[in-house]
């Protein structure tokens, strides 16, 4: 979410995206989870609630909650989720550790977080 400027996996993915970052504020409750959920909700990897590539998507979601400091099915308001993101994983430069094997890797690379100060 922090890079995302768009582009998607398809045009579903791309307005659910938009939706999601537009909706969520501050002090938004968010629950985490390892695994699909409402930022996949329109992914074409998503098929019938279920992700094609899961042992991806825990990785990187294990990772996030790992660095994080934070277990999965913690509730927490989305901004304190986003500074927690921002300070331990994206500005300390461990994004690529994280999910660099990503197709979308290149644009993150390249791009500004959403995120930082």
């Amino acid at each position: 979410m922090a890079y995302f400027v768009g582009y998607g996996y398809s045009d579903g993915f791309t307005v659910r995206m938009s939706e999601l970052l537009s909706t969520l504020t501050p002090e938004t409750p968010v629950r985490l989870t390892v695994g699909t959920d409402d930022v996949c909700s329109a992914c074409s990897n998503n098929q019938d609630g279920v992700c094609d590539k899961p042992e991806q998507v825990a990785s990187y979601d294990n990772a996030v909650l790992s660095l994080c400091g934070l277990q999965e099915g913690e509730l927490l308001p989305f901004g304190r989720f986003t500074e927690l993101v921002q300070s331990r994983i994206l500005s300390p430069g461990l994004r690529p550790s994280v999910c660099g094997n990503c197709q979308w890797n290149d644009l993150c690379s390249n791009g500004k977080s959403r995120w930082e100060p």
